[in-house]
Order: C-alpha cells, then structure tokens, then sequence
C-alpha cells in the first residue's frame, strides 16, 4: 500500500477517534450537502415499523435506482449512518434507496431479507415520484448488507412472496458479502440461521443456477472479517451456471474500507465508485440483455489507482 492512501485510512480512522464518531459518523460529517434532495424516513412497510431514506440527485428523472442494504453482521446498522453512501450514488445520477431493516435477535433469517423484498416493492411502485425509474432497480449491500441483496438476486422465492420477479432487478452490487459461509459454528449465527437442518437455505452460492441478474462482486483480500473466498466461490459458481457476473477483487482493501471508500474522503483514491457506476450505467442500458451479453468474465483484479 502507498504512502498517500495509508495516511487517508489513518485520517478515516483518526477523525473517529478524535471526535467520538464512528469511521461512518466521519464520512457523514464530511459528506456535501449540495446536488440531491434527502427524502428521510418514508414508510415502506408501516406495519412493522420500516422505513426508508432517499436521495434523489437534483434534476432526477427516469435516473436508475440503488437500492443500499448496509452491513452490521445482521444485528447492527441503521440507515442513518450511511448517508455518504446516499450521497455517492447520487452524485453519479443514481436514485439512492436506503432501508432499514429488522435484526436479530428481534428476528431471525430469513426475516431481513423478507424486509429487502418488501423495500423492492415499494420501490417498484413509488420510486417514479422521487425521479428513478421502476424499470432501472438495482440493489446493492456491503457485508451482511450484501447477503441480503445477493438473496434476492439469487433466491426468487424473496420476491415472488411479495408479488415481484427477480426480473424486476437490473443488477446486483455487493461488496465484501458473505456468500458461502458454512460451516456456521459461531454460537449466535447459530441461533441467527438455525435450526441446524436449514443452514443451507442461507447460503447465496446454493442458488447460483445461471438465472440471475448480473452481478457485480467487489471484495479486498485483506479482508479478515469476511473471506474473500465469498466473492471468488460465488462468482466461480454463477460463471459455471452461466449467469452474468463481474468481479473485482482488490490486493489491498480492508473489510470496512471498501464501503468507506465511497466516502468523500476516500472517493477519488480508488475505482470502487467508479466500477459501481460503470456496471449500474451498463445495465440500465435496454440494450443490454441476456440474449446479447457477452460471456461472463473470469475472475479479474483492478489493481487500486493511486497517486
């Protein structure tokens, strides 16, 4: 790792510490307020109590929509926290959907990812009144975020229980997801994923039959919260179905770095934005279709540019 990104990471971590925020308290804090509208705490699902954030790009109209699932190990997160995500995709064009959803030990799987389908929902069918398009969804996570989305990419079952399709995705995002993560032997993961007899049912890579939306999976290899074996199982598996997947494994990029990479602190010191931007744009494309796609691509590395 160069000199110039170490002392960035040190500066994200730093600024936490010295002002008692959290690393996203930080990015939040430094996150322009100016090119979108944030429409805060929109009722999804009221009657859970299930509400979303918005963050619609100045001008927005027909944009193609994100659909952000934050992380947190299933039991942690609020939407709040992630307003620098909001902001990053807004500012590439993209109507940002930010969710929350329940967790454990209020609830257990798949209960987060029935949230997820019941988010998408609401999308499908109000997102035009906040400038995005219903036919340009994509959802995207990071971490246990990105379980939930590969679910519903992966699991039609999640979404055909609240009357959609996996068709009604263009795509899927996930970065640093867990995707294949048995044997499950941590004793609340347990409890989280259990009984014992369905743990399968939890694992994305089960599903990978060749039917998916495209996929992009984006994971660093000195990730030592979530193997990066995730990423790279999962898409060796979807490739082999024949499904549409991209990859973007990083040689030096931690588990919370890459989500806080699309912070304004990190933004402009590596591509993850940009390879988000480039394969939402792709695929909002209507030309682009599973009848005239090009194969699948082998697993790849994109190296960081830095200065």
């Amino acid at each position: 790792m160069s000199l110039p990104y170490r002392v960035l990471a040190i500066l994200f971590l730093g600024l936490g510490v010295l002002t008692g925020c959290s690393g996203t308290g930080v990015l939040n804090r430094m996150t322009p307020e100016s090119g979108y509208e944030r429409v805060s705490n929109l009722a999804y699902d009221p009657e859970r109590n299930l509400r979303l954030d918005i963050y619609q790009p100045d001008n927005a109209q027909n944009a193609p929509v994100v659909v952000f699932f934050y992380g947190g190990r299933w039991s942690d997160g609020d939407k709040a926290q992630y307003k620098f995500v909001g902001q990053a995709l807004a500012s590439r064009g993209f109507v940002a959907v930010i969710p929350n959803y329940r967790l454990y030990p209020s609830v257990r799987f798949p209960a987060f990812v029935e949230d997820g389908a019941r988010a998408v929902k609401w999308v499908r069918s109000k997102i035009g009144e906040h400038g995005g398009s219903p036919a340009k969804i994509f959802v995207m996570g990071h971490s246990a975020g990105a379980h939930i989305a590969a679910m519903l990419a992966l699991d039609e079952s999640h979404l055909k229980n609240v009357g959609l399709s996996r068709g009604v995705l263009r795509g899927m995002i996930g970065l640093a997801g867990p995707y294949d993560f048995m044997p499950i032997t941590d004793p609340d993961l347990r409890d989280l994923f259990g009984p014992p007899e369905s743990f399968e049912k939890s694992q994305p890579i089960l599903y990978a039959t060749g039917g998916n939306p495209p996929l992009l999976l984006m994971h660093g290899e000195d990730d030592e919260a979530v193997w990066v074996k995730n990423t790279r199982n999962l898409a060796s598996a979807v490739a082999k179905a024949g499904g549409p997947v991209e990859t973007v494994i990083y040689p030096k990029m931690s588990h919370s770095l890459i989500v806080g990479s699309l912070g304004p602190i990190l933004r402009n010191n590596n591509d993850v934005l940009a390879n988000i931007d480039l394969f939402v744009t792709k695929w909002s494309d209507p030309s682009f279709s599973r009848a005239n796609r090009s194969p699948p691509p082998a697993i790849q590395t994109t190296p960081l540019e830095l200065e």
